[in-house]
């Protein structure tokens, strides 16, 4: 099954030991594979390892990994830094000196200044959820990888529809080839005509050298022979699916290779106009499977 590079997961839990966790996990397109995580700092030690486990499911995309944590009312802590209230103190006195002021220093005054006063989380209790993290973190992937195997579902329907329009008029072009040739070599013997008169005329071995040449330079059988090998190519990746994201990069970049030659080859409007629709499908093509895995 084709995987698209874009997706969305998430897992959470009501409660555990007091605390709510909730994981969610991005996926978007990316020529490689790119991680961002974030996670509260009591959680840091567990980067690696979600790291470690992203990649055990995911080859290319950007993936970011966001952790909240929601603690308990009352699990806060403040703590106070004396030492740090001693400097500031001491530094004061000392202004207070030098300035000839009087040094009216206050325990309000101290707790005000920053770093005396730290509140926040106890960072050693949460190592008790880690596997609860890790557990969300593998259900959020799931979910992610869901997600992009549907997405990468309507990309194969997309791709196939886009393919079989070339298919159509690949048949086309080949088809009006042999008149083209033809409305060639009737242009070029009314040039020779009237260049040379009704009293002269080219002997028949060098006009049939001058077909021939001609012919060979409108000839785009070749290019619709690549063209239809290419996109059996592509139909047969999409049927393997799996990661064949850059497969179908390289591919439609072959394909769109041997429309261009069929254009420049065919000087015939009618051709022309089939291969700008050619082109507008390719561009399709690529700009698809730039978003597959």
């Amino acid at each position: 099954m084709l995987r698209s590079m874009t997706g969305f997961g998430a897992s959470a839990s009501e409660a555990e030991r007091g605390t709510a966790l909730r994981v969610e996990v991005r996926s978007v397109n990316h020529r490689h594979l790119a991680l961002k995580t974030r996670l509260p700092e009591a959680f840091a030690a567990l980067e690696p390892e979600i790291e470690a486990r992203v990649r055990a499911k995911c080859e290319r995309g950007a993936v970011s990994i966001a952790l909240t944590a929601e603690h308990p009312v009352g699990s806060e802590f403040a703590r106070v830094d004396r030492e740090l209230a001693r400097r500031y103190r001491r530094e004061l006195a000392e202004l207070a000196a030098e300035l000839e002021l009087d040094p009216l220093i206050s325990l309000e005054t101290l707790v005000a200044l920053p770093g005396v006063v730290a509140v926040g989380q106890d960072a050693t209790a949460p190592e008790v959820l880690h596997t609860a993290v890790l557990r969300l973190v593998d259900e959020a992937l799931l979910g992610m990888l869901a997600m992009r195997a549907k997405e990468g579902e309507n990309l194969a329907a997309d791709l196939r529809k886009n393919a079989r329009v070339l298919a159509q008029l690949a048949t086309r072009i080949e088809k009006r080839m042999p008149r083209i040739v033809r409305a060639h070599r009737a242009a070029l013997t009314k040039r020779v005509q009237v260049l040379l008169g009704e009293t002269k005329s080219v002997a028949g071995a060098d006009f049939a050298r001058e077909i021939a040449l001609l012919a060979d330079k409108l000839d785009v059988s070749e290019e619709l022979t690549r063209l239809a090998s290419h996109l059996g190519q592509l139909e047969s990746l999409l049927k393997k699916g799996g990661r064949t994201g850059r497969q179908l990069d390289f591919l439609v970049q072959e394909i769109f290779r041997e429309v261009n030659t069929i254009g420049s080859k065919c000087s015939d409007a009618t051709v022309a106009h089939w291969v700008v629709e050619a082109k507008t499908h390719v561009e399709r093509l690529r700009e698809q499977v730039q978003n597959v895995e």
